[in-house]
């Protein structure tokens, strides 16, 4: 059985010792950059590598990027194969923020050509609070070589989005907060705002009160609402950075809303240039 969307605590536990099984924490901070490598030498799941948010799953911030830009997908591929991840490989994703770090690197998997990868729902909290095990041990990967085909077309440029905008052929979903997708508080970029046009669904609507991921029929139901006939395929999704966008894609594709995409820049890189028109309320 291959897992592409989530996995459940008591599923990883049972296929710990999978041979072709590669565990990924992809704890992360973005008030301290140090705090997840940190987190994960102090404990983390059997046998998992650290993904660094900065260092591994994004490339150099320059003046017209937004906070996290998409990695070289070849330099990103040979971090694969230091993992040990090839391309039959069975990739399990976890973090401690509700699957928000871990999604990006189910997404980037997906982009460059894996689909065997899935988020642990619940994440290290729920793994902890079932008992399960933690191990301070050091994983030493055997190298192996993934061979990328990277898909381009998963992704929008913002000159895509505008263009799509202007053209009414996508919808596009911010999965920041309210009050940020409002403009009434903006904690980590220099102005406050949405892309004109774009549909607020905060990330958190995918969660129950435990933090595990909805079932399916509930975030079908919910997405429907929102985005009402429109194809899947024409559902764009952004958030600040193109981090946390990628939980609410992982949460269609799980509602079986197959094909959405992802405005890999989004907010951060919107307001790079002036001429982008910004919406308050």
């Amino acid at each position: 059985m291959h897992y592409t969307t989530l996995i459940t605590a008591d599923a990883l536990h049972q296929n710990l010792d999978q041979a072709d099984w590669v565990i990924v924490d992809c704890r992360f901070s973005l008030a301290d950059a140090s705090a997840g490598a940190s987190a994960y030498r102090r404990g983390h799941l059997p046998n998992a590598r650290y993904a660094d948010l900065n260092k591994d799953l994004s490339s150099a911030v320059k003046s017209y990027t937004g906070r996290h830009p998409l990695p070289d997908a070849e330099t990103f591929s040979r971090k694969l194969g230091e993992w040990g991840i090839g391309n039959n490989t069975q990739v399990i994703a976890y973090d401690d923020a509700d699957g928000a770090f871990a999604a990006r690197l189910w997404w980037l998997l997906r982009w460059v050509g894996l689909t065997r990868v899935a988020v642990l729902d619940g994440g290290l909290p729920y793994w902890k609070k079932q008992g399960l095990p933690l191990t301070t041990h050091l994983p030493q990967p055997k190298t192996t070589h993934y061979r990328s085909y990277q898909d381009n077309s998963l992704w929008l440029s913002a000159l895509d989005v505008q263009n799509h905008l202007a053209q009414k052929t996508i919808k596009l979903l911010d999965a920041r907060t309210a009050v940020r997708y409002r403009g009434e508080q903006e904690p980590i970029d220099p102005i406050a705002g949405h892309v004109p046009g774009a549909l607020n669904y905060p990330m958190q609507c995918n969660l129950d009160a435990q933090h595990l991921f909805l079932p399916a029929s509930k975030l079908k139901k919910q997405f429907q609402q929102l985005i009402d006939t429109t194809p899947s395929e024409q559902i764009v999704h952004m958030c600040g950075s193109g981090v946390t966008a990628c939980h609410n894609l992982l949460a269609m594709e799980h509602a079986g809303l197959i094909g959405s995409k992802l405005y890999a820049g989004s907010w951060s890189e919107w307001i790079t240039n002036k001429n982008r028109e910004v919406a308050r309320n």
